[in-house]
């Protein structure tokens, strides 16, 4: 995380509140560890300035990758990677993601990757080869 302080409108200043997936941003659902270990590729490659990540702490542990609205559809996502953004050929559904504040108690949701001036959203291209390279990694490990 950066120290750079930046709070886009849709950020609450307290708490944390829902926020219509396609307005404000778009959204990639990564669970668990592989969302934590993408992440933390992601944050790798980028020294530290992703973009916003915000990690569910109960439950599934569901990270979420925020992207600029209307770029989400725009890439082939790889199996376990769950995307969320208005679609035009499904206008009936509405998702919603929790966005806590930049400080103060968020629980059970908090920001893996802040926000920042440089980088209000997660760029895809990056976040897509996050993903694939942990992929990668991973089914190097399970061959025998």
């Amino acid at each position: 995380m950066t120290d750079a302080i930046h709070r886009p409108p849709w950020v609450p200043v307290a708490g944390h509140r829902l926020r219509v997936v396609g307005v404000h941003f778009d959204a990639v659902r990564i669970e668990g560890a592989l969302g934590e270990t993408v992440a933390d590729r992601l944050i790798e490659v980028t020294d530290g300035d992703a973009g916003p990540v915000v990690l569910e702490q109960a439950g599934f542990r569901w990270m979420y990758f925020l992207l600029r609205p209307g770029t989400v559809h725009g890439h082939a996502w790889l199996p376990g990677v769950q995307r969320f953004g208005l679609n035009a050929g499904n206008m009936r559904t509405v998702t919603y993601v929790g966005i806590p504040a930049l400080d103060g108690n968020t629980f059970p949701l908090r920001w893996y990757s802040e926000p920042t001036p440089e980088t209000p959203y997660v760029a895809p291209e990056l976040l897509l080869t996050a993903v694939t390279a942990v992929r990668a990694a991973q089914a190097d490990r399970e061959e025998p």
